[in-house]
Parts: structure tokens; sequence; C-alpha cells
């Protein structure tokens, strides 16, 4: 299969599963961008990063890299988690996704283990649901600002903060949910130098 194709498949399973929030648009999805702390042209730009990594995992006939690797950007930070079954396969996920242009940083977190198994992973779901269910209900939290992945009862937290209170309310969310055993947070704080465009 050729790569544009491979691009475009992706591309279109990326915009159906929830990354069209992110891209300029009317109704909902305009509003979605309005309430982020991203611009509407950093989403998009995020969402084009996602793509093109995913499309390097595809073409690089790496299996366990596109089944097994969870990637999430924010802002040109590309966060990777997942479980693979050899540490070729965490390198090379890495590498890949430093040659994609705009990546800013990429986070590995991948996971070499044999714990992927239906059990775990139905777990895993269970608690990153969880957690994004009582953000959205906690008062002072903009939870629409938070992505979470949990891998192996380890919860990660990426995404921009709007101060240190919510930082620490969401963080102490996530640690205090049932079977969760380590909370590793790559928030920044709204007002963060670091991510280059900051909101007046």
């Amino acid at each position: 299969m050729r790569l544009t194709t491979i691009v475009w498949m992706i591309g279109i399973g990326v915009l159906l599963s929830g990354c069209a929030a992110a891209i300029i648009g009317s109704g909902t999805e305009g509003a979605v961008v309005a309430a982020q702390e991203r611009s509407a042209g950093s989403a998009v730009d995020d969402a084009g990063i996602l793509i093109k990594i995913k499309a390097q995992y595809a073409s690089n006939d790496v299996k366990d890299l596109l089944a097994n690797v969870e990637v999430k950007v924010v802002e040109g930070r590309v966060l990777l988690t997942g479980n693979v079954d050899k540490p070729d396969s965490q390198i090379q996920a890495v590498t890949l996704a430093w040659q994609v242009s705009s990546v800013k940083e990429v986070i590995n977190e991948i996971q070499i283990s044999d714990k992927a198994g239906f059990a775990n992973y139905a777990r895993d779901v269970w608690i990153s649901t969880q957690i994004k269910s009582r953000l959205l209900f906690t008062k002072d939290i903009h939870s629409i600002n938070y992505s979470i992945i949990t891998v192996n009862q380890t919860v990660y937290m990426m995404g921009v903060a709007q101060d240190q209170d919510e930082l620490d309310k969401a963080t102490n969310v996530a640690s205090t949910t049932s079977y969760v055993q380590r909370v590793v947070s790559y928030v920044r704080l709204k007002n963060d130098p670091r991510r280059g465009y900051i909101p007046q």
C-alpha cells in the first residue's frame, strides 16, 4: 500500500475518532476549539503531527508499533505510551516520531512488557474513563485541556492547566481513582513560557 494512501486512511480514522474537534469548524466542534487553551492553529498542527507519526509506524513494517503504541500530541509535544514486546520497538517508535517535522519534544513512556492482556487493557480503559468523568464533574477543572492515558495502572496526564492549584486538583483526582498505582504528569501551566504561545 502506498504511503499516501496510508496517510489518507489514518487521517480519516483520526478525524472520525475525535480529532475533528481540533479542527476549525462550526457548531460544537468550533466551541471545543474555543474552549481549549491550545490555539486553533496549534490544534490543527497537532492533528497533522499525529497523522504523520501513525503513517511512519504503518510504513516501517513494525507490527507492534501501530497496534500497541498510543500517541498523544499537545502543542508539538509527543507522548508515547503503550506496551511493546522488545526494546528495539521502543527505540524505533521514538526515532520515527522525531523524524516528523514540527515535533518539539518526544516523551517516551512506552513499556516493554508482557502484561498487555485483555483483562489488563480493560482495567486501564476503565481507569481512564473514570478519571475523565471525575475531571469533568470536578469544580474548577477545565477537563477539556487534559489528555489521560493509562498503561498497566500507571496514569499519564498531558495538557495545559490554568494554574498550579488546578493541576494539583487534577492530579489528586487521578491518584485517588481506584486501581491507580502511579500518576505521571506532563501537564504544563497556562503561562509556562516553554509553550511558546502564551494567551493574554
